[in-house]
């Protein structure tokens, strides 16, 4: 592979700092969740590796993974294409286009030939044979396929790529059909979600030039570092479902409590992502934060699985204790049993102190 420049020679160049290199690295391990051991091992990468090539290719999509992405704050956008990767083609991104672009195309998969990273946004229509998204005047399987074919490792970015996402709900007229299906002789790496979290992409391409490896991935192919928890494990609003408090109708009195979303449909306690941790637009908020329920769109399938309103009745697979049901009605019950309980307790108490002549309070007054 042609030597490129290490991303620290990018930022010495650039002006930065030795100190707030070193910073960077700091703040980059935090974003994922490595231990201030892990700091030199990143500082080490950055100084002595070349920055990794990145084509990025699409299919049937909206733009909304690479609108996402642009978006990063931790590391910026900007500082991960310029500096960390060497984005070598991104139609959505670069400004050449048309033959110049499908030009560099072909120079980046001959010059790096079997180490680059493939990033995919969409997915290919294989129905028609593929005529339903043509990129450069072919169908985009085909597409896919050629630069699959010398990739070091594929991300596919988003639901669209990794499951189907809209373009493959029921009927599927066009056969959209997600990249790990077309690509069976590739690591893949599934980044899922409509569209994924900025830091949650920025910190998959960081990890891998890191470590010059694949992150740990759970049984769908996800990062585990960011898909390793349900949402519902870390939402603000769990104590509230723990405790059988639900809004029932949208803006009602429990909803401008901020009670849990869960019998409006929230899919929180069966969606894996880090929503409810590193959250959107820089951490402020995230979906349930801002009043609506999950619509689960990390997980496969979710388009097909009926009205995003439509709550999930049983949760027990899932190793939620109970459904919203069982837990209103045991969080009443231990209300109910408690309050029972110390009218048991005071009137045992009122007996011991007449069997012993003891006045009570009411006769002492």
């Amino acid at each position: 592979m042609s030597q490129i420049e290490t991303f620290y020679d990018v930022m010495r160049r650039q002006g930065i700092t030795r100190r707030s290199f070193m910073k960077y690295c700091s703040l980059t391990a935090s974003a994922l969740g490595l231990g201030p051991a892990f700091v030199p091992q990143i500082a080490h990468a950055m100084e002595t590796k070349p920055r990794t090539p990145v084509i990025w290719i699409n299919g049937l999509e909206c733009t909304c993974c690479s609108e996402s992405f642009i978006r990063g704050s931790h590391p910026l956008a900007k500082d991960v294409v310029l500096s960390m990767i060497s984005l070598d083609y991104s139609h959505v991104l670069m400004a050449a286009a048309g033959h110049a672009a499908e030009a560099a195309l072909e120079e980046a998969i001959e010059k790096y030939k079997g180490n680059y990273i493939l990033a995919v946004e969409g997915n290919p229509p294989l129905n028609e044979d593929g005529m339903f998204c043509i990129n450069a005047g072919r169908p985009f399987v085909e597409q896919l396929r050629h630069v699959a074919k010398d990739a070091k490792a594929i991300i596919s970015w988003g639901a669209c790529a990794s499951y189907g996402c809209v373009q493959a709900a029921k009927p599927n007229p066009t056969q959209a059909t997600p990249v790990h299906k077309v690509i069976t002789d590739k690591s893949i790496i599934k980044v899922p979600g409509c569209p994924p979290i900025a830091e949650v992409m920025t910190g998959v391409i960081t990890y891998m030039l890191t470590f010059d490896r694949l992150p740990e991935l759970d049984r769908q192919g996800r990062p585990a570092m960011f898909y390793g928890q349900r949402i519902h494990d870390k939402c603000y609003r769990r104590p509230h479902f723990d405790a059988g408090q639900f809004v029932e109708e949208w803006d009602d009195e429990n909803a401008r409590k901020g009670y849990c979303l869960y019998k409006v449909g929230c899919k929180g306690p069966t969606t894996y992502n880090a929503c409810s941790t590193v959250r959107w637009n820089q951490g402020t908020s995230f979906p349930i934060q801002s009043g609506h329920g999950c619509i689960g769109c990390s997980e496969d399938g979710f388009w097909d699985q009926g009205s995003f309103y439509n709550r999930v009745t049983d949760l027990t697979q899932f190793g939620v204790e109970a459904n919203a049901d069982q837990v209103g009605l045991a969080a009443a019950g231990v209300v109910g049993g408690g309050i029972a309980l110390h009218t048991a307790v005071s009137a045992l108490k009122s007996a011991q102190k007449k069997s012993q002549n003891i006045p009570s309070a009411s006769e002492e007054a």
